[in-house]
């Protein structure tokens, strides 16, 4: 049987849809934009990519990303964050949510994933501990858990919430990113977690 379309084209497309939330179709059309655009475009795409595990590590405190010439993250050594509030999250990405408020002015501390038994991830497999040492480190006196509000989300957070708790840790508050209903969603859209945090963060007007 002749083939419709060149392997190297064929490749592309199968190399694009192993991406999370690419289909076949998405593959399809992003690598027939490479082909018939720019070559130099799609040469940078190629470099960067290439260039992407050689030049991106993980800081060794706060396991954010960090540039491979970096030794610690710049949300941990710039001297205008607080040290001693830590925002608790579970991927590198998610800093940049909290970073766009321009609200949060303390540390972070990326926990690698959510507890997920049934995906074989557990509380070991987590930068638990190095938490823990920063904690005594820094003297940290406000831990902010800002896990999903998935259910894994939900339980790496309960963990949490009962690990720090029973290491008897004095003057550290403990506090969870409020959750509620998005502006504009009606409740038989809203998901079950939501509309629990929504009715736990519930306030008189």
């Amino acid at each position: 049987m002749s083939q419709i379309l060149p392997k190297a084209l064929l490749d592309t497309i199968e190399n694009l849809g192993k991406l999370p939330g690419v289909g076949s179709r998405t593959a399809e059309r992003y690598a027939y934009h490479l082909l018939k655009g720019d070559a130099l475009a799609a040469e940078k795409i190629a470099r960067s990519l290439n260039d992407l595990h050689k030049n991106v590590k993980s800081c060794p405190v706060t396991f954010a990303l960090i540039s491979k010439d970096e030794k610690v993250s710049e949300l941990y050594t710039d001297e205008t964050r607080d040290k001693q509030v830590i925002a608790v999250v579970e991927e590198p990405l998610d800093i940049i949510a909290l970073e766009k408020t321009k609200q949060f002015h303390g540390t972070y501390h990326v926990l690698g994933g959510a507890i997920s038994p049934i995906d074989g991830v557990n509380p070991e497999q987590l930068h638990i501990d190095e938490l823990l040492v920063r904690i005594e480190k820094d003297k940290v006196h406000e831990i902010i858990i800002a896990t999903n509000a998935s259910v894994e989300g939900e339980s790496t957070a309960l963990y949490l919430q009962r690990l720090l708790r029973n290491k008897g840790y004095q003057n550290l508050e403990i506090s969870r990113l409020a959750r509620g209903i998005p502006a504009g969603i009606d409740l038989e859209y809203a998901d079950q977690i939501t509309l629990t945090h929504a009715l736990e963060g519930r306030r008189s007007f």
